[in-house]
């Protein structure tokens, strides 16, 4: 049985191996570039269908396919606090936004919280008024009311 990081040492070595970005893999599964990533790292449970286009693709024995397909046990790969530079700065723009998004969202929405089930990430290239190159990272998640009992 593999575990997640060796999934992720597996599949991920595969792709760049083959020199395929992960517009490319996501493409291949039918699905967003960050989803196809997800899957790729074990953070998600892939169908037998996107296991199969990604062993195709990846060149992926049987037993790493049937890996893909089995439900994660979605614990992180990186240590906390988090060291790398790009994990720690989503760390730090929620620790530093977190409350004020948090009460932007309430006076929108009323009491409750995104869903990050329900959810989506896009990630995009844009340029700035001074044309410089930015990040643009859109999280979409269903608003999950609290039940009243």
């Amino acid at each position: 049985m593999r575990t997640m990081e060796n999934l992720h040492e597996v599949v991920v070595n595969q792709k760049n191996a083959k020199g395929l970005t992960w517009a490319e893999v996501g493409a291949a599964i039918g699905r967003s570039p960050v989803y196809a990533a997800m899957l790729c790292y074990g953070y998600g449970q892939a169908t037998e269908q996107e296991a199969a286009a990604l062993g195709k693709l990846l060149g992926l024995d049987a037993a790493t396919q049937k890996a893909l397909t089995e439900a994660p046990h979605r614990k992180p790969v990186q240590p906390w606090p988090p060291t790398d530079p790009f994990v720690y700065r989503f760390y730090e723009v929620i620790l530093l936004y977190g409350p004020v998004l948090k009460d932007v969202c309430h006076e929108i929405f009323g009491d409750g919280i995104m869903s990050a089930i329900d959810f989506s990430i896009d990630v995009d290239k844009v340029k700035g008024a001074e044309g410089e190159d930015r990040a643009q990272i859109v999280l979409n998640g269903k608003w999950l009311k609290y039940k009243k009992f």
